[in-house]
């Protein structure tokens, strides 16, 4: 999020002097970071979870447009970039991969026919397939059929537009992008203070990571794009815009293999349908993955939990966020939630073969010696007051901005970075609204298709998802 604005910002005003400043020893090792995350190209292609079944039966994809929208804003920018020769071979960052859903059981593969039924004719979904043949699934991911009893009835779909993005490849880019065009990237550089000056500037309080000494800047626009500690960084502005959110940590583990004779059978990503009453995060895939050009492959997720609010966060964190204006909401967001409470203990005291298990449902010849355990990033999902001033949990990105637009941060998880583009365009639009018009040619320029949907517009979708397809060097 962080590198996407300081691009679009560099783009649209060379002039402006932008200052990064980053904890760790390099970009990109928290949420970022492509092992940490599966936000691997969220586009709804696959993703079950934002295609939910209404009462009367029918599919809502609502989400599922909305979602794909935002990515092909994404997908557009980066080619701005490809194009320009700003971004390097679009390969270092971006790979086609074919996305797909895979379900079992009478009643699910019927779901699954319903939601190509209603998504076949999209625009932005052109070129869904759908089978129940096993043969044919076979062909599209040869290893989830040896060995599945032929009475179990399944189904799948398969969309060949679907990419694999290494999200800490191009984070990394961006930041190089910046550092050519005169940015300042402070490496080991804890943020520990954000406070108003008398004359609007913002006072930055920094310390290194070696050494004890505090150091001070000051900006006129500032930027919180901290991943779980944005929360605790907002907090410390005292901007009243961030009273009564609060942060719900979740970490998670996923399973993952380098053998290249099973990687080289697997040339999708999968996604699953998750168990009834689980919650959005639990949603299980198999995923193949491209990070740093060597392919692997990735399934989960399996939930955890820690109090920390990054993967290398204090275990304090989740204490340390807790304020008067947000008890309630956390409350009563825990007591609304009770199945995710649930549903977390039991990932927690469930036994290694019973996970394993899981893997197995979708890869019935998967071997436990050909896969080991990685640990995922930390996700904080966002606690929110509603609209009885109580609490829910919100499974999504939120921004918040100080009412005079002088600094922002981003709270939130899924679908992440695929979105960033577009989520940091509405910052622009929410922070700079006295610049945004003087902007517009230029974020024109950047995304075509931008101040329209071209979900709106089948034959304006046809030509930009093409264009961007054959810059990106990708499937269209």
């Amino acid at each position: 999020m962080s590198a996407t604005l300081g691009t679009l910002l560099s783009e649209l005003e060379p002039s402006w002097q932008i200052r990064i400043f980053e904890k760790l020893d390099s970009s990109a090792l928290e949420s970022s970071n492509p092992w940490n995350n599966a936000g691997t190209g969220h586009s709804a292609l696959c993703e079950l979870n934002y295609t939910p079944q209404r009462a009367d039966g029918s599919i809502d994809i609502s989400s599922a447009v909305k979602v794909n929208e935002q990515f092909q804003v994404s997908r557009q920018f980066w080619a701005h970039l490809v194009e320009t020769g700003t971004l390097p071979v679009p390969q270092s960052f971006i790979n086609a991969t074919p996305h797909m859903s895979f379900v079992w059981g009478a009643d699910n593969v019927e779901y699954l026919r319903k939601r190509w039924e209603a998504l076949k004719d999209h625009p932005l979904f052109s070129g869904i397939e759908f089978s129940t043949d096993a043969e044919t699934i076979r062909s599209w991911a040869p290893l989830m059929i040896p060995g599945r009893a032929k009475s179990q009835p399944i189904a799948a779909t398969r969309i060949a537009a679907g990419t694999d993005v290494d999200f800490g490849a191009l984070t990394r880019l961006l930041f190089g992008v910046l550092t050519d065009r005169g940015a300042t990237l402070d490496l080991d550089s804890r943020v520990t203070g954000l406070k108003r000056t008398r004359n609007g500037l913002w006072r930055i309080t920094y310390r290194r990571e070696v050494g004890q000494t505090p150091f001070v800047a000051y900006a006129r626009f500032v930027f919180v794009g901290a991943g779980g500690h944005a929360l605790n960084l907002l907090q410390k502005s005292g901007i009243k815009e961030i009273r009564g959110f609060g942060g719900f940590p979740v970490s998670g583990e996923f399973l993952r293999t380098d053998n290249a004779a099973i990687v080289a059978k697997h040339l999708a990503k999968v996604y699953g349908k998750a168990a009834v009453g689980s919650p959005p995060m639990s949603v299980p895939h198999l995923d193949r993955r491209v990070v740093d050009g060597v392919p692997s492959l990735m399934f989960g997720p399996y939930a955890g939990f820690s109090p920390k609010f990054l993967k290398r966060g204090s275990w304090f964190d989740l204490f340390a966020s807790i304020r008067w204006h947000n008890l309630v909401p956390m409350v009563a967001a825990g007591l609304g939630n009770l199945g995710l409470v649930k549903y977390l203990i039991g990932q927690l005291v469930a036994r290694k073969e019973t996970k394993f298990e899981a893997l197995q449902e979708f890869f019935p010849g998967a071997d436990p010696k050909d896969w080991y355990r990685i640990t995922a990033g930390q996700r904080v999902q966002v606690i929110k007051k509603d609209k009885k001033k109580l609490g829910v949990l919100q499974f999504g990105t939120e921004v918040v901005a100080a009412a005079d637009g002088s600094i922002a941060g981003l709270l939130g998880a899924s679908p992440g970075a695929s979105t960033a583009v577009p989520i940091m365009i509405g910052l622009l639009e929410k922070c700079f609204p006295d610049r945004i018009e003087s902007w517009k040619p230029g974020l024109m320029t950047m995304v075509p298709s931008y101040g329209t949907l071209l979900s709106d517009n089948a034959a304006k979708a046809d030509v930009v998802l093409t264009s961007t397809a054959e810059t990106l060097r990708i499937n269209r």
